[in-house]
């Protein structure tokens, strides 16, 4: 399978996309606001502790309070990392992710309960392991991780623990030697998948490192006011090097001479060999267009997806899960109700795997397959779907299709899906349902009048656009015409209507002062 990262770098926000055989999988985008903290360590403070569930708010200086549970916190359980890799059914590389961060799970053999560990108004480093979703806070960690090329440094830990996906026995056990002659403090590491065959200097340069990080970090911790933000993760951008390159994808291409050349450097001091891997893209068209992948992500934001044979398939998010309805549409089939069905069911079984993946759904969710009489067929669609879903790398529950058609699942979340970052709720709708986000469509429109600048013959530009996007690009969203007027060299005059649809825009070329 042919796999390749691609990079668009913008002023203000910046998206990774994992390809697969052509095909966006994955999207990650960071635009600097609080969905981009996974990773981040704070100093922060107690503010309520609930002995009844087991968990506390803790201010980390957002709007909202973070939580965190009893098993999050160092000493409340017994062999507190060896039960949390004993939970992972993929391994110790399965706890890290793209945000940087480690993934914990609430477990109940509890040494202590959580009003004995902290109390309120108490001072406490912590780690985001999930970043806010929806009305909830951020989640957070004691137990920190400071993840790098090579290794991960767990310093509230002295486990020493090899990637399962190392499977030579030989191997791991070189590699977990070569960190326990290295160690000279009780930390805890993980070795990563992209250690194996790596020399020894190698990985005691990144030992280094990290133990020096970590005790930058700790200094700070001493100095910084209550509550602030004492190490933020580094950019998306190396953060795809460091956890895709490679092992998830052959080839990486990136739109932005200094990114492209901060990636050389960090591989130039990890991993030279991997430099030939990335390329600089540097034609007019955009990046995202060139690859085909905006369709594919305006796709992934609507409710309905339809199949090629003529079927379709519904998405529904609600509170407490998403819910899934597979229909047969406009397609009839050739021969009998039972075959069609059956095509229609198989069909959506590797769209919807494809679906849930790319649109980063996680917690519970509910598929509806079109009722079908036969158990044989049943088993096909079941199967097909869990061997859809082995691409994954988020960690999936699956149970057999139920009585009534339905298969419930659950899958590990760990960041906002992507419908709940790039749109907010609808108030031409109040509520029940969503549109693009107005700092998204911002961001549209500054890559729209980007794409078209190339053919302007005039002076200035006339943007007329929705009053409430006009308001923002004036406003908060300012910063996006500033920079467009420097790249395009032409002034650009925003005019509110309110005749147009929020997403609607109108430009106007204005050949002279």
């Amino acid at each position: 399978m042919n796999k390749k990262i691609v990079i668009n770098v913008a002023e203000h926000e910046t998206r990774v996309a994992l390809l697969e055989d052509g095909n966006i999988v994955e999207l990650f985008i960071e635009r600097g606001d609080v969905s981009d903290i996974a990773g981040n360590i704070y100093k922060g403070k107690v503010q309520r502790v609930l002995p009844g569930m087991q968990a506390a708010f803790v201010d980390i200086g957002l709007k909202q309070a973070a939580f965190i549970y009893v098993s999050d916190i160092d000493g409340a359980r017994y062999n507190d990392i060896e039960n949390l890799m004993l939970k992972s059914n993929e391994g110790e590389e399965d706890l890290l992710n793209i945000n940087g961060s480690i993934s914990t799970t609430p477990l109940i053999n509890y040494k202590y309960h959580i009003e004995e560990l902290i109390t309120e108004g108490q001072e406490i480093m912590v780690q985001v392991s999930k970043a806010p979703l929806g009305s909830k806070g951020a989640r957070v960690t004691t137990h920190i991780s400071l993840p790098g090329r090579f290794l991960v440094l767990m310093p509230t830990s002295d486990h020493i623990g090899v990637s399962r996906r190392i499977e030579n026995e030989i191997e791991r056990k070189r590699l977990k030697g070569i960190v326990e002659s290295l160690r000279q403090d009780q930390f805890g590491y993980i070795v990563r998948t992209a250690a194996e065959d790596i020399q020894k200097e190698k990985i005691a340069y990144e030992m280094g490192f990290l133990k020096n990080l970590w005790e930058n970090i700790q200094s700070k911790y001493q100095t910084v006011p209550l509550p602030s933000l004492v190490h933020k993760e580094v950019a998306l951008s190396l953060r795809a090097v460091r956890d895709l390159l490679v092992h998830e994808a052959e080839k990486l291409i990136i739109d932005s001479r200094s990114s492209y050349e901060a990636i050389l450097l960090l591989l130039d001091t990890f991993m030279p060999s991997l430099k030939d891997s990335v390329e600089l893209y540097e034609e007019r068209e955009p990046i995202f267009d060139a690859y085909n992948l905006e369709g594919d992500i305006s796709r992934a934001l609507t409710k309905k997806v339809w199949l090629k044979s003529g079927g379709y398939i519904v998405l529904e998010h609600t509170e407490a899960l998403v819910a899934i309805d597979v229909n047969t549409g406009r397609y009839v089939g050739k021969h009998n109700l039972e075959e069609t069905i059956l095509k229609t069911n198989l069909e959506a079984v590797k769209e919807i795997a494809y679906q849930i993946r790319l649109r980063d759904i996680g917690g519970i969710i509910i598929i509806d397959f079109i009722d079908m009489e036969r158990k044989s067929n049943q088993d096909r669609v079941f199967n097909a779907f869990k061997e859809a879903l082995t691409k994954d790398r988020s960690k999936t529950h699956i149970l057999p299709i139920s009585e009534m058609g339905m298969i419930q699942m659950t899958r590990k979340r760990i960041r906002m899906p992507l419908t709940r970052m790039l749109c907010e709720p609808c108030f031409y709708c109040e509520g029940e349902g969503y549109l693009i986000s107005r700092q998204t469509i911002c961001h549209n429109i500054y890559r729209d009048l980007l794409r078209e600048s190339r053919d302007m013959m005039g002076v200035k530009v006339s943007l007329r656009v929705n009053p409430e996007i006009a308001e923002l690009l004036h406003g908060e969203e300012n910063h996006l015409i500033v920079s467009l007027e420097r790249i395009i060299g032409k002034h650009i005059v925003i005019y509110p209507d309110a005749q147009l649809h929020m997403e609607e825009m109108d430009v106007f070329e204005i050949l002279k002062d």
